[in-house]
């Protein structure tokens, strides 16, 4: 297994789109790990000199060199894992997830989020980060403990697709913003471009499920993971596992067909690993899952559904 490093920089970052034309930044084998720096930050909304916030050099150079093409999101990679193909799954295995910034920021903007005709007016703070006590430090005092993960970690999206804006989540991931997916949690993302073409950004300080005014605690992260290309698996959806539960997801503009798709999703991995008949797994789901929200403000709403891995007993 080798370790790979890829930094954020003008050279090394998409922002707002993602292309399975785009060439790769770095490649490596199935089973290498790769460290990807991130950062982020709004247009004419970083901080200033003297507030006591840093702005990193690699953001400032994305900001001096490059403009947004469809979306916000400042998109470090692709990484190509070689041998991989579409049809295939990529497992991603989250190491280590460090916080790379000093600061974040949260926005409400008008005629987006979950309420977007209550707030009529962009309000845009930027949040310290105390890095040292693993805190944000809010306007009004409140210091928040920090769980951070990456709202995007995508592969490539079909070639036939073309370019795709980063915003709504789509099957090949994205901009997903579930915050169970932190680190020590293996995620599973099925490939649609040979190569895989891994990237990954928006780092989330911290966010509630729903992230209801459109922004959680917006920053730079530093991500490890190890990247397994697996040939004995086929999805159609993004799933993950954490130490403790496995979770099927999906996304759509209709929260009623993301419960449909993850629900048939959960019944089926608990089939496939008990032996229990659909009937029997859908009422296992009934009595012992959780269906949760993952958010509603990017085109595409998600919903996720875990089940304890203590449930997945073989079928007598």
């Amino acid at each position: 297994m080798t370790n790979h490093r890829l930094d954020a920089s003008p050279d090394t970052v998409h922002w707002g789109y993602f292309d399975a034309k785009l060439k790769p930044q770095c490649t490596i084998d199935s089973g290498d790990t790769v460290t990807i720096s991130t950062v982020s930050g709004v247009v004419g909304h970083l901080p200033k000199p003297g507030s006591g916030m840093t702005v990193l050099p690699a953001l400032q150079a994305v900001h001096d060199t490059l403009q947004p093409k469809m979306g916000p999101h400042i998109l470090t990679g692709p990484v190509a894992v070689r041998g991989a193909k579409a049809g295939q799954v990529l497992e991603v295995r989250i190491k280590q997830i460090e916080l790379h910034q000093d600061w974040g920021y949260n926005s409400i903007r008008p005629l987006k989020g979950a309420l977007p005709d209550d707030f009529d007016e962009l309000k845009h703070i930027l949040i310290p980060i105390d890095k040292a006590r693993n805190v944000g430090k809010l306007p009004w005092g409140l210091e928040l403990p920090l769980k951070p993960f990456f709202g995007i970690m995508a592969v490539g999206p079909a070639p036939r697709w073309g370019m795709v804006d980063s915003p709504p989540p789509r099957r090949n991931g994205g901009n997903m913003d579930n915050k169970e997916l932190v680190a020590g949690t293996t995620l599973y993302l099925p490939i649609f471009a040979d190569g895989a073409l891994f990237s990954c950004g928006d780092g989330h300080g911290v966010q509630g499920d729903g992230e209801v005014c459109i922004t959680a605690i917006e920053t730079g992260l530093i991500g490890t993971f190890e990247l397994i290309v697996r040939d004995d698996m086929k999805l159609e959806w993004p799933m993950a596992e954490t130490p403790t539960h496995v979770m099927t997801m999906a996304f759509d503009p209709d929260l009623d067909d993301c419960v449909v798709i993850a629900l048939r999703n959960m019944i089926k991995l608990i089939a496939e690993r008990t032996g229990l008949t659909r009937e029997d797994a859908y009422r296992l789901c009934s009595l012992a899952a959780d269906l949760r929200v993952t958010q509603v403000v990017n085109g595409s709403k998600g919903i996720h559904v875990m089940l304890d891995k203590t449930m997945l007993q073989k079928a007598r």
